[in-house]
């Protein structure tokens, strides 16, 4: 079973964010769930090793058996001396961290006021695609040395309150939207459908000065809870909309309408009451949707993707998502007046989108903002942070400021370009995550309806061409054209943002001169949106084939994938090409496969309108050399371009 305090706390994993200026640090390195990230640089590999070869059990030195790993302020001093240490063998015989697999039955809320972490790992505990991210898959304990992979934040003190919206977006590194139940949207009850329907994770709490006090009624003030269901029911001669909650104190139940002994159960069909009213002390009721926005005070929904928004005609609908890691500058801003956001932000970045569909009755877009503390300032103040929504004209359309770590929200917007300017009232500097949601048209008829936990391919790369006016203008800083400058930065904060893409190096300055070259047709070295508009086409084509044929992931191609990814794209090639644009072992990273491509591909065109008799076409000797230098065949006859 699961133990009570095995939380994972982590920030959102950046490991696929756009970076906005190249060579910007950020605090610490990021990580993927494929290639995680050390925490205070321990490898449990490594150390896994050296334990068993020892024969000792693992201590922890970054978390010892020590009263700071607890909180000096979080109990009583009589309370801290007394506590006792001990390892789960001393506890059961043969442990094991989960066995018959997991519930949030199992979790039991102990004296920390961690409720918040609390509710959102009892969520976790229903979505097994985000649970198996935040715990190692391993063996028994004994055969581990004793040890298991989590994200502690520092002390069981740094637990003792907190926002179950931060937990949830903590455990998944997805969005959430949080929704005032004392102003509830108009479509509430369809917004808890289509949560339910796309699996997501839910959590609600409640207000109240006196925290954890129990009223009458069964409700806890100040306390969050679990959302665990939600469903339509026939009700005598009509239907009513029910919600089923859970407490992580395990005990503790509503005693109005829908409880447990309530006699509106009498009132439905005998198997509806069978499958839903379970008469037992565990922390789990039903109650109405209006006693629940009446007893609760905000409803948080979060999933991979803001699924829980798409309800109505929705079909053929997908979301997209960009993501942006930058820095909010003081000295960048104009404003005198703090309140006086829009002219605060006029010289710090501003990310465009356009929105390309066209449903006005539904949300299709959801802009999050996050700041991002450094690593080990999980307690470090928290600004009122905001941003902008401006369309070309630069009007401001959407403002949004809180003084919360994330500001989410969503919107109805028509099509068009929009810029979202990110921003603070307090005179500092903050580092951000920012995320552009956007609701496109689904060109894959067969695409799975569930989504994926990671975020850097929630949606296949194809879907997200109708941006590329976006990303233009976002990098020729308004402008009609962009240098290779700009097209080196646009290509390695865009392309390269997936770890796998990266891995074989950055677009160099004289590659993405290369690319412009191929790509101008207007001979001024510089690239117009119609041209980038190409040049896109063929960078996202050439992505999902270096996709397709790196098997192994290791974002490398080698001589006999290159061979498949050219016969894919339907170049006809030798393969010795990687004798030019590989490594060593003839192993060829993404920006050299691109730059690779976009020379075969041009001088392919080239040739072939030759050969039918059309326009000459100009091919400088450099470029032929670039391409393929000359190679003796086996045939005895010379390669040349």
């Amino acid at each position: 079973r699961l133990p009570a305090h095995t939380e994972r706390s982590t920030m959102l994993n950046p490991s696929s964010a756009l970076r906005s200026e190249e060579g910007w640090q950020t605090a610490g390195t990021t990580g993927s769930l494929q290639n995680l990230k050390r925490f205070n640089n321990q490898d449990f590999s490594h150390l896994r090793a050296l334990c068993l070869s020892q024969g000792r059990l693992f201590e922890d030195d970054t978390f010892p058996a020590h009263i700071s790993s607890i909180g000096a302020s979080l109990l009583p001093e009589d309370q801290l001396q007394q506590i006792e240490w001990r390892r789960p063998t001393e506890l059961r015989r043969n442990p094991c961290l989960i066995m018959d697999g997991v519930s949030r039955f199992d979790i039991i809320q102990g004296l920390i006021g961690d409720c918040w972490v609390l509710a959102a790992l009892g969520s976790l505990t229903m979505q097994k695609r985000f649970l198996e991210n935040c715990f190692t898959k391993g063996p028994r304990i004994p055969e581990t040395a004793n040890f298991f992979v989590f994200r502690l934040r520092g002390s069981y003190q740094n637990l003792h309150g907190g926002y179950i919206s931060d937990a949830l977006v903590d455990f998944t590194g997805g969005v959430q939207l949080q929704f005032s139940l004392k102003k509830p949207p108009p479509d509430l009850q369809e917004i808890l459908k289509a949560a339910g329907k796309s699996r997501c994770m839910m959590g609600c709490s409640t207000s109240g000065q006196m925290r954890n006090t129990e009223l009458r009624n069964g409700i806890v003030q100040g306390h969050a809870y679990t959302v665990t269901g939600a469903v339509k029911i026939r009700y005598k001669n009509g239907w009513e909309h029910i919600i089923r909650i859970w407490n992580p104190w395990g005990r503790g139940e509503w005693k109005g309408p829908w409880s447990d002994n309530s006699p509106e159960w009498n009132y439905v069909e005998p198997q509806i009451k069978e499958d839903l009213c379970i008469k037992k002390d565990d922390g789990e009721f039903w109650m109405s949707c209006e006693d629940f926005c009446e007893q609760f005070s905000w409803l948080c929904i979060c999933n991979s993707t803001p699924t829980f928004l798409d309800f109505g005609d929705q079909c053929g609908m997908t979301w997209s998502v960009d993501r942006h890691i930058d820095l909010w500058s003081n000295s960048l801003s104009t404003g005198r007046n703090n309140s006086s956001l829009a002219g605060a932000v006029s010289k710090n970045p501003k990310y465009f989108f356009e929105v390309t569909s066209n449903a006005p009755q539904s949300y299709n877009v959801v802009i999050s903002l996050m700041q991002k503390h450094a690593e080990g300032m999980q307690d470090a103040q928290t600004s009122r942070i905001g941003f902008s929504i401006t369309k070309e004209n630069s009007k401001v359309l959407k403002q949004d400021f809180s003084l919360t770590r994330d500001v989410t929200n969503y919107f109805t917007l028509s099509p068009g370009t929009y810029a979202v300017i990110p921003a603070t009232t307090a005179r500092q500097d903050f580092e951000f995550v920012l995320r552009i949601f956007l609701k496109n048209e689904c060109y894959n008829e067969n695409s799975d309806s569930q989504i994926s936990p990671m975020l850097p391919t929630v949606v296949p790369r194809q879907n997200q061409d109708s941006s590329y006016k976006a990303i233009f203008l976002r990098y020729a800083k308004q402008g009609s054209s962009i240098d290779a400058s700009q097209l080196r930065q646009l290509l390695n904060e865009v392309l390269l943002q997936d770890e796998m893409a990266s891995l074989g190096g950055k677009f160099s300055f004289d590659s993405c001169r290369g690319i412009l070259a191929l790509m101008d047709t207007n001979a001024n070295g510089r690239l117009t949106l119609q041209e980038f508009g190409s040049l896109w086409q063929k960078l996202t084509k050439y992505m999902d084939i270096f996709r397709r044929e790196d098997k192994n992931n290791s974002g490398f191609l080698d001589i006999y994938e290159l061979k498949s990814a050219i016969q894919t794209s339907g170049i006809k090639v030798l393969h010795l090409v990687s004798l030019r644009f590989g490594d060593v072992t003839r192993r060829i990273g993404f920006s050299d496969f691109m730059c690779c491509m976009l020379r075969l591909e041009t001088m392919t065109y080239a040739f072939q309108n030759l050969a039918n008799g059309g326009p000459q076409l100009f091919v400088t000797a450099m470029e032929v050399r670039l391409l393929v230098p000359s190679f003796q065949l086996h045939s005895g006859t010379m390669l040349a371009g």
